[in-house]
């Protein structure tokens, strides 16, 4: 996916964006965790309305981007080794590789064992097992969470998405796509439930509502009154 980088001048402040172009009739504009600036336009958009669109919602990025900056700096990456902790529903477990005839991840008293050969015992083989680990947890509680949040709009089945995707996402929690698909990050499984919660309310909100207007958020508040504390728990989390 070809992505294109612009800058934006803005009184004494520089914006920083990234476009991403698809196949699409509207323009989203995201401020990410890592207070980046992530531009999603139609193939055909112009970079004058895109700047346009830019700086009508600078005041906005701005403030966003010192909203995530609290958070940093942020956690460094893992060396997935023996000691380290690792997240899980929004919990520490520590880390635990250890020698085994066949290889399996399993949470025991605040650890988490990773069962690996000796002959494979290496971080890249340890990284690729939890990571699994964790997906296939994902494809479990992910559903269970849908079900649960559905029952917080009056009218379950027309919030109803037309299908999960599970992915490891570079930097949005989430995402609605034009055909009502729910798309969710795997990372998420790292977070407590009430954030994996905000974060399904919040996309499946955009089925009525495909902006983050005023209507958006009035839905939002409607079906989940303390969503802005979830969202603050989940950049606290993972940081």
């Amino acid at each position: 996916m070809k992505r294109e980088r612009h800058c934006l001048q803005y009184g004494t402040h520089e914006i920083h964006y990234e476009i991403v172009r698809r196949p699409r009739k509207t323009l989203e504009i995201a401020v990410e965790p890592d207070l980046s600036v992530v531009v999603v336009a139609p193939e055909g958009a112009p970079l004058e309305a895109i700047e346009a669109r830019l700086r009508k919602r600078a005041a906005w990025i701005i403030r966003q981007r010192r909203y995530f900056a609290q958070f940093q700096p942020r956690t460094p990456e893992r060396q997935y080794i023996s000691g380290e902790t690792h997240l899980y529903l929004g919990r520490q477990y520590r880390l635990k590789v250890v020698p085994g005839e066949r290889e399996m991840v399993e949470l025991v008293r605040g650890f988490i064992f990773v069962h690996i050969t000796r002959r494979s015992k290496t971080p890249g083989k340890v990284r690729k097992l939890l990571e699994d680990w964790y997906r296939a947890r994902a494809h479990i509680t992910f559903p269970e969470r849908i079900e649960a949040c559905l029952k917080l709009f009056p009218s379950p089945e027309d919030f109803r998405p037309k299908g999960l995707i599970i992915r490891q996402l570079r930097q949005r929690w989430g995402s609605m796509s034009p055909s009502g698909r729910l798309i969710l990050n795997v990372r998420l499984m790292q977070a407590p439930i009430d954030s994996i919660d905000y974060v399904i309310t919040h996309e499946l909100c955009h089925i009525a509502k495909p902006h983050h207007g005023p209507a958006f958020l009035d839905l939002l508040e409607t079906v989940m009154p303390d969503w802005e504390k979830r969202k603050l728990r989940l950049e606290r989390t993972m940081a």
